[in-house]
Parts: structure tokens; C-alpha cells; sequence
């Protein structure tokens, strides 16, 4: 049996809603999904689980229609899906009266439920989220299923103290043939070969760094165990965090150089943040106006510190409002807290000092 896991796909989300990309950013994630459908289709899958936040929030009917009819281009592929805590279940909920493609399956239940597929010998256990939270973790007689000869197959949403609090080793321990998490958004093997978070398709925020996919898994038929399981990536963009190391000498032109030369060599479609590092020149300060413009820069943080000749500063001010500030701070071994005090207070008194002059 062949399967593709996915989760937190958040249709209907708008990433990094402030910046000039968000409405790419938006269609992004629409497109992934997409892609994975079609990637269902030419790995020639039987299932494909979804493991909760499909959606971003409460569906709309054109939502329902839009993912309907994606599903309904993979008639020979079993779709099931959980709702999790964004799509959960509400009363008036458009997914309650909605008829799906012959191929979905959806687990609407607040409980365990399952769902037997005679023709690949599997049964799929899940539920979905009808509140906000689940604060209470899975009992450890949910994780243990009979021997009966069929495949089963676990899907939950959760991981975190507010939603449904997983037990790692416990999963290792279960004897299901595999269990299809959800709700992290970064993707991890917590059991060789048994449990997984695939992470959301598409990063949806600067924190959510690295590559991101869906896992393609296999199991055997006789065994019922997972035999293989490979992360396949996706996403059309990362979050690329970076540091950039400054000396002295760095000049604004260099700096920018240097930036643009990152940005170009890892691709133009990523999403940046950058923390610029060491000792700058003090009359020297940073411009980033021209990259933040030019590129898809989520944020630049300035951690450069000015190289200041304190020895000099007090020869030159021994009895005034800058020698005692330095010597306030003559210590052998200053706290970081206490050199950004020194170095932030010398840089304001000496602007002050220049504005007089």
C-alpha cells in the first residue's frame, strides 16, 4: 500500500500579509496543493491523509468546491482527511451538509472513528477537532489496535500542551502499521518508519526555516509495516535565516554587495532575514531601505557594534559627561548587556557633543 501524507496546508491563509509578496505568497499555497495532488496522481498513491488544517479557517462553500474538485481529479486515490484546530468542526460549519467526491473520506467525529477499504486491505482511524483546543492527551488504549491481518492506520492533529499533548515513545510503541500526524509545521520523523509530522507544504512564517513537502511512505502488504517513508519536497520558497559578519571597514555599498550576492546565490524566490554582525566603523550607519525594496526581505536586524577607541575617548574627556560614562564601565569583564549600555550611551553622548560643536 502506497500512501502520501500532508497536513496544515492553511488554504485561505495570507503569508507575510504586510509585505508586497503576500498576495504571491497567498497563491503559493494554493499551488502546492495542487502540486501534491497532481504528485498523488503520478506516484500512482492509494491514499492520500491529510491530517488536519486543510483550511486556514471556517471554509467557505467556494473553498469546499475549489479542494472538491482538485480531489475529484484522483478518483483512484482514497482521500482522508481530519479537520484540526483552524478547520475545526462548529455547528454551522459548510463541510457538515457538503457532498464530497466519491474518493473522500472525511472523519468529522469528536471520537475515534474508522473506515474500512477492502480493496487495499486498510483501515483508517482518526477524528477532528470540534473546539479550539484538546488539552488532554491520547489514552494509551487508543494506541493499540488488534491483529486482525489489515493495515491500520492512526491520524491525529496535535503535539503541543493545547493540542492534543502526543506522547513520542508511546507512538514508537503503538502497533499501528503507521500514524499520520499533524499541527507542527516543520516536518520530523518522531518514529523511524511508524510516526511523522510531514509540516505545513508551504512555510507560512520567517520561523518556519528549512525545506518543506509531504512524505511518500510504502507498506508492506504482509508485514503491515512501514517499509519505506521519503520526505518530498515541495514548497516554492524558504525562510532563509542569515548571519553577516562586518569589520571596520564594511562600508553601506559593501554591505549591500554582499547581501545581494547571498540573495542571488540561494534564489531570488526566497524569503531572507538577516542579522548583521561585529564591529562596525562608528561614523559608519547602515541603510537598508535600498535591499528591503529590491528583495524579499522579511527582516534585517542591526547587531553591529561601534569600534570605539574608549582609551583615546578618555584622554580626550577626561572630566566631562563622556569620561565619566566610560569609566563607569571600567570593568575587567563586562557583561554583553553592559558593553551595548556603554557602547549605545558613548554613541548618543558623543552625537550630542557634535550637535553643540
Amino acid at each position: 500500500m502506497k500512501f502520501l501524507h500532508t497536513a496544515d496546508i492553511h488554504w485561505g491563509m495570507t503569508p507575510d500579509g504586510d509585505k508586497p509578496w503576500c498576495k504571491e505568497r497567498t497563491q503559493a499555497v494554493k499551488d502546492t496543493f495542487a502540486q501534491i495532488i497532481d504528485l498523488a496522481r503520478t506516484r500512482e498513491v492509494d491514499f492520500l491523509f491529510i491530517s488536519g488544517d486543510l483550511f486556514h479557517r471556517q471554509p467557505l462553500l467556494r473553498d469546499l468546491k475549489e479542494i472538491n474538485y482538485l480531489f475529484s481529479t484522483i478518483p483512484s486515490i482514497h482521500v482522508v482527511l481530519i479537520a484540526g484546530n483552524h478547520d475545526r468542526i462548529r455547528p454551522n460549519s459548510a463541510v457538515l451538509s457538503f457532498t464530497w467526491a466519491p474518493n473522500v473520506t472525511f472523519l468529522m467525529g469528536e471520537e475515534i472513528e474508522s473506515v474500512y477499504f477492502s480493496d487495499c486491505n486498510t483501515e483508517v482511524h482518526g477524528f477532528s477537532y470540534h473546539s479550539a483546543e484538546i488539552r488532554d492527551g491520547l489514552p494509551a488504549d487508543k494506541l493499540e489496535i488488534s491483529f486482525d491481518g489489515r493495515i491500520h492506520i492512526l491520524m491525529l492533529h496535535g503535539g503541543d500542551t493545547a493540542h492534543l499533548p502526543l506522547d513520542k515513545g508511546a507512538l514508537a510503541a503503538s502497533n499501528y502499521s503507521y500514524i499520520a500526524l499533524g499541527h507542527i509545521h516543520r516536518p520530523e520523523v518522531v518514529a523511524e518508519n511508524k510516526a511523522a509530522f510531514p509540516g505545513s507544504p508551504e512555510p507560512l512564517d520567517h520561523t518556519e526555516t528549512g525545506p518543506h513537502g509531504v512524505f511518500l511512505g510504502t507498506v508492506n502488504p504482509v508485514t503491515r509495516q512501514v517499509e519505506s517513508l521519503e520526505f518530498v519536497r515541495l514548497c516554492r520558497a524558504q525562510y532563509i535565516p542569515l548571519i553577516v559578519n562586518i569589520t571596520t571597514h564594511t562600508t553601506n555599498a559593501e554591505l549591500e554587495l554582499k547581501i545581494t550576492q547571498e540573495i542571488r546565490k540561494r534564489g531570488l524566490q526566497h524569503i531572507y532575514r538577516f542579522r548583521i554582525r561585529g564591529m562596525r566603523d562608528p561614523d559608519i550607519e547602515f541603510d537598508f531601505g535600498n535591499l528591503i525594496s529590491k528583495f524579499r526581505i522579511v527582516e534585517i536586524t542591526d547587531e553591529s557594534e561601534p569600534q570605539y577607541d574608549f582609551s583615546a575617548l578618555f584622554a580626550e574627556h577626561p572630566s566631562d559627561m563622556i569620561g565619566f560614562y566610560i569609566r563607569a564601565f571600567d570593568k575587567p569583564d563586562p557583561s554583553p548587556v553592559e558593553k551595548k549600555a556603554l557602547y549605545y550611551g558613548i554613541n548618543a553622548l558623543l552625537r550630542t557633543t557634535d550637535e553643540r560643536s
